[in-house]
């Protein structure tokens, strides 16, 4: 296994060139990026239309400069994310014993990759603890310097391998597990997001994905994932241009984080009251907003009247 300092990044790209650079350039202005290795892992295109973005985002991710080494792995193939992201994943993880993931939608505080592999570092020999992530939802709730929630997460994230070892990608056998134990109210963070249904849906083939698959992973191991009290990355894929898995909305947007993160080990590794209640509060609050939308086409559909 090769011993790195910094966690290798792994960083997933697919037809948003723009959406990468802005990627990069963020990562690069952490001051640890000098020191660590990239990898990229560049999806074939699915169709016609995607052919040159995939091309544009190739194009740009070969003059990359700035990090340790930058390693560029072009599947001749389209993959899909999900199986691009766990295949990448487990490959370095199974060199490095860690990595840091990002897909090219993130955009990280300058001091990111400081939070991460302080993270990495602290809690690497607990085994109730599957990650280290960097976004938190925007919430009006006060929430600590860092903290922790049972599961695991997507959007700028850290792991080692012993952590990703345990991740299954048989949905049927974590619902089955998750139905069997009765979790369905804690695993939908009481009924306010409908994460049950999502695994319901990539059973169906209605989604395909990876994240639904770790969370459940995590949570049923009663493993957890610090989170930080102000965002240290930003998703900003939600603009509506080139995104595969999601729209347009505003609703998850963040200030980030421009100071370091003062990390102290928590002992106690369990769920967060503040953030387990700041998360239902941002959770009812989209779901809310979610079912006014639903109420608004119906009415422009005339499939409701007053």
């Amino acid at each position: 296994m090769t011993e790195s300092k910094f966690a290798p990044i792994a960083l997933f790209t697919y037809c948003r060139p723009w959406h990468t650079q802005k990627t990069v350039e963020a990562l690069l202005a952490n001051h640890e990026s000098s020191e660590t290795d990239l990898y990229i892992f560049s999806d074939a295109p699915k169709n016609e239309k995607a052919i040159e973005g995939v091309l544009n985002t190739r194009k740009y991710i070969h003059t990359i400069t700035g990090f340790k080494n930058v390693h560029i792995i072009e599947r001749e193939k389209n993959w899909g994310l999900a199986n691009s992201l766990i295949d990448g994943i487990s490959k370095i993880v199974n060199e490095y014993g860690k990595v840091i993931v990002v897909e090219d939608d993130i955009v990280a505080s300058p001091f990111f990759l400081q939070y991460m592999n302080e993270g990495l570092e602290l809690y690497k020999n607990d085994n109730k603890v599957a990650s280290i992530h960097a976004y938190v939802y925007p919430t009006q709730k006060k929430l600590p310097e860092t903290f922790f929630i049972q599961g695991a997460d997507c959007w700028g994230w850290a792991t080692w391998k012993r952590a990703w070892d345990i991740f299954n990608s048989n949905t049927q056998e974590l619902l089955d597990e998750i139905v069997q134990k009765k979790l369905q109210r804690k695993f939908d963070f009481d009924y306010t997001y409908p994460y049950v249904d999502m695994l319901k849906d990539q059973i169906n083939g209605k989604v395909n994905s990876w994240a639904i698959r770790w969370y459940a992973s995590a949570f049923l191991k009663d493993m957890y994932t610090l989170y930080p009290g102000q965002a240290m990355a930003k998703q900003i894929g939600m603009d509506g241009v080139g995104a595969t898995h999601s729209g347009k909305t505003d609703i998850y947007n963040v200030e980030l984080r421009m100071t370091p993160i003062s990390l102290k080990q928590i002992h106690d590794i369990k769920n967060s009251p503040e953030g387990y209640e700041a998360f239902k509060s941002f959770f009812k609050k989209i779901q809310s907003k979610r079912m006014k939308i639903i109420y608004l086409l119906q009415l422009i559909k005339g499939m409701i009247t007053h």
